[in-house]
């Protein structure tokens, strides 16, 4: 979708010097911050980042000098201000090349819409999220949802944060369940993210004391595949009245998954049940017996990502070999105080050494128990994978003169 809103500004009379050197300032603007939820289970609930907030704010208000007052102390002030300077030169232009052609269609779509939402009593959706997660919402926040025309687009882009889902709809849509099943799978990352501290710890418990050696995988797969279970699977069904025969997301992992665990939500659904130990328990069994190679694929596991490496280089190569991630974390220094941070998350851990290669090696041997009766030859280039007592893979590289993508190659054939 951003792809055709390029193509159309790229062809208008507004792709000019002034308006390109917009664009480039705008993707300078220093707006990403964020602060983690400490006292939560590690990964449970997403970061505070700003760039949502600013979004919020952008839908909440009515005009832009309202934005920059409810905004003030999010960025930096100058920050704000060029942001604002930007959106004010760009709103008309997108006004006329976007949303003034398709108005009359996108303003009709959107009584569809309500009309829909209402005889498909979609807010009960919204309560059968609450009871299956275990979790609540205050009914005095309004859920507000945005939507913005898109033309010539197969597909949706869509998003939910704090109160808010984002929507672009095609102007040809006709038929609204599989925008609601998408709304609905991104409300239930909300839900899920508003679980209570208390639920989420026995949550993360519960996935700890499992003594399969696939809970931690399992674990970070959850997320992702309980939406799509219940957005795409549950809500799509009860829309359509029938099951969806298409793929349900479009990566193979959370696909498969979520289509396994279906009858278990589905009942757990019908019975008015929430999470508890003996649906994680079987959420697990399904995923260590249907898929028992899963925690070997290194295109599933490196998705959940912490890597050391002294090359920074290394990163982009990782980024253009697995480009989907849930989660990562990158550092530069091989040290005890680098590895001890590592150790304290359950992602996949890949540590590339390229220099000092014995010394390093001898520092990753103590740090990891794992690694007590481990025998390397540090003139030797090698991979060497294991599963942790945490059940995460630590993969350790030992460069010399082979290139990364070579070496990263080779542990995909050895994994397989």
């Amino acid at each position: 979708s951003a792809s055709w809103v390029k193509t159309e500004f790229n062809k208008s009379i507004y792709n000019t010097e002034k308006y390109k050197n917009l664009i480039t300032k705008f993707d300078k603007l220093s707006i990403d911050y964020s602060y983690e939820f400490e006292e939560f289970p590690n990964g449970s609930k997403i970061p505070m980042q700003t760039r949502d907030i600013l979004k919020k704010n952008l839908i909440e208000t009515e005009n832009l000098k309202d934005f920059k007052l409810r905004s003030i102390g999010i960025v930096t002030n100058k920050t704000l201000n060029e942001l604002t300077e930007i959106i004010t030169e760009f709103e008309p232009i997108y006004n006329e090349l976007i949303y003034d052609p398709n108005k009359e269609k996108f303003e009709q779509q959107i009584l569809d819409i309500s009309k829909y939402s209402i005889e498909n009593k979609i807010e009960n959706y919204f309560e059968t999220g609450l009871v299956f997660y275990n979790s609540s919402w205050d009914n005095s926040i309004p859920f507000k949802i945005a939507f913005y025309p898109l033309p010539n687009s197969q597909g949706f882009t869509a998003q939910a944060f704090y109160n808010n889902f984002i929507s672009a709809i095609q102007t040809n849509l006709k038929d609204y369940k599989d925008l609601f099943s998408v709304m609905l799978h991104e409300i239930f990352h909300i839900i899920y993210n508003e679980q209570s501290l208390e639920v989420k710890t026995e949550i993360d418990k519960n996935f700890n004391e499992n003594k399969s050696k696939s809970s931690n995988y399992a674990y970070q797969l959850l997320n992702e595949v309980l939406a799509t279970s219940l957005g795409n699977g549950y809500v799509f069904e009860k829309l359509d009245g029938k099951i969806d025969a298409g793929e349900w997301y479009n990566r193979k992992y959370i696909n498969l998954m979520a289509k396994q665990i279906y009858p278990l939500v589905n009942e757990y659904i019908s019975q008015r049940k929430p999470i508890d130990k003996n649906f994680i328990d079987n959420y697990i069994k399904q995923y260590e017996e249907n898929f028992p190679n899963w925690i070997n694929e290194l295109d599933n596991i490196m998705a959940y990502r912490y890597i050391i490496s002294e090359d920074e280089k290394n990163f982009e190569i990782i980024d253009q070999k697995y480009r989907y991630r849930s989660s990562a974390n990158y550092e530069t220094e091989i040290t005890e105080s680098s590895i001890e941070k590592m150790k304290k998350t359950s992602l996949t851990k890949l540590i590339i050494i390229s220099k000092n290669n014995k010394e390093k090696l001898n520092l990753i041997k103590k740090e990891f128990k794992e690694l007590n009766n481990w025998k390397f030859n540090s003139e030797n280039e090698f991979n060497y994978k294991i599963l942790l007592e945490d059940k995460s893979q630590l993969i350790i590289i030992n460069q010399k003169k082979s290139k990364a993508e070579m070496l990263i190659k080779k542990l995909e054939t050895e994994s397989k």
